[in-house]
């Protein structure tokens, strides 16, 4: 395991770990999480019929308004809580 010593360069390996998804604001009832509804549009294995498979996602947002229908992107993370393993980056 290396050791870093500038915060930039440890920032940088963080960057490239886990999934980012694309995705819409479903519900933003409770505070400081998000559901966002991730769509994907996928071949089915033996009959070759493509279809939507949807996915809801909660996430940790610290600041900013996002409302219903929003777009945002979020990023995989070390667990928050029992349900929320995702952080937004971006809108």
């Amino acid at each position: 395991m290396k050791l870093f010593k500038n915060k930039k360069e440890n920032q940088k390996i963080d960057d490239k770990k886990g999934k980012t998804l694309k995705g819409e604001v479903v519900s933003n009832k409770m505070e400081k999480t998000l559901v966002v509804l991730v769509k994907r549009f996928v071949k089915h294995p033996k009959y070759g019929k493509y279809r939507t498979i949807t996915k809801r996602y909660k996430a940790h947002y610290d600041e900013g308004e996002y409302e219903i229908g929003d777009k945002v992107e979020i990023k995989e993370c070390n667990p928050i809580s029992k349900d929320k393993k995702f952080k937004i980056v971006k809108s």
